[in-house]
């Protein structure tokens, strides 16, 4: 009886695996096929991000105020 019993599951097993796997594959390339969602959230953060970096590439440091004491060391080191 056991004999029997397993010759009919382990291939029905076997069958439902490569049926799941072959399942899973055509899933996923359905999957890669759709265009992937994007959230207003998100596209709200990309543009936040674009417009610091332009603020940031268009950052000029400021100079340092020169002190008078500054200029006479300058001026007496030649």
């Amino acid at each position: 009886m056991y004999k029997i019993f397993m010759a009919i599951a382990v291939p029905a097993l076997i069958v439902a695996w490569i049926a799941y796997f072959l399942w899973q594959r055509h899933l996923d390339k359905i999957e890669k096929q759709r265009p992937r969602p994007v959230s207003e959230k998100l596209q709200q953060r990309h543009s936040e991000v674009a417009e610091w970096a332009a603020k940031m590439a268009a950052f000029k440091p400021p100079k340092p105020p020169v002190s008078q004491q500054d200029d006479q060391t300058d001026q007496s080191n030649p």
